[in-house]
């Protein structure tokens, strides 16, 4: 790796300065090609999922069921809260040091608490007691993982933000 491979991407309010190969290997992962892909993929699925049902929504021909509407205003919600954050994480120029992964497994477990809400409520009203129990308990297994996700990637970004202090403060003493 030559000097001018071990900057910090995007970096420009310092001159270039020598990076551990262990950063820049974590920051080129970062901002990598494929990951801003992914980013765009997600937030086109969800902005066509949320502007798929809007349209099927107002196009019927008579009013939808309280239920119905509900449902369908969930599911438009999470769908442009998956692009907006795509938005946002794709035009940002600079590392985001994980604050993408916490803001996409908030999103994530916001989304599945309410879907859980909801499958709980129907089964309750519309079942029986076993399977509303059994929806409680795969609702509370979907959330929990989404909950152990939000942790990890809160983990991941109190990691980086150590490093990225840490490197500035050694190269403050350097300098």
């Amino acid at each position: 790796m030559n000097e001018n491979d071990r900057r910090i991407p995007g970096d420009r309010r310092t001159a270039p300065r020598e990076v551990p190969e262990e950063l820049a290997r974590t920051l080129a992962r970062e901002t990598s090609l494929g990951r801003r892909v992914r980013h765009l993929a997600t937030g086109l699925v969800g902005g066509c999922g949320a502007a798929l049902l809007t349209l099927l929504w107002a196009t019927e021909p008579t009013p939808l069921p309280v239920r119905t509407r509900v449902a369908f205003a969930g599911l438009i919600a999470v769908g442009l809260a998956w692009a907006a954050l795509a938005c946002w994480t794709l035009t940002r120029r600079h590392p985001l040091y994980g604050a993408d992964r916490v803001l996409a497994a908030g999103v994530a477990l916001a989304a599945t608490s309410a879907t859980a809400l909801g499958a709980v409520v129907l089964t309750a009203v519309r079942g029986t007691a076993a399977l509303a129990v059994g929806t409680g308990l795969t609702g509370a297994l979907a959330v929990t993982a989404a909950a152990l996700l939000l942790g990890r990637a809160r983990s991941r970004r109190r990691a980086l933000l150590r490093r990225r202090d840490a490197l500035r403060a050694d190269s403050r003493t350097a300098g």
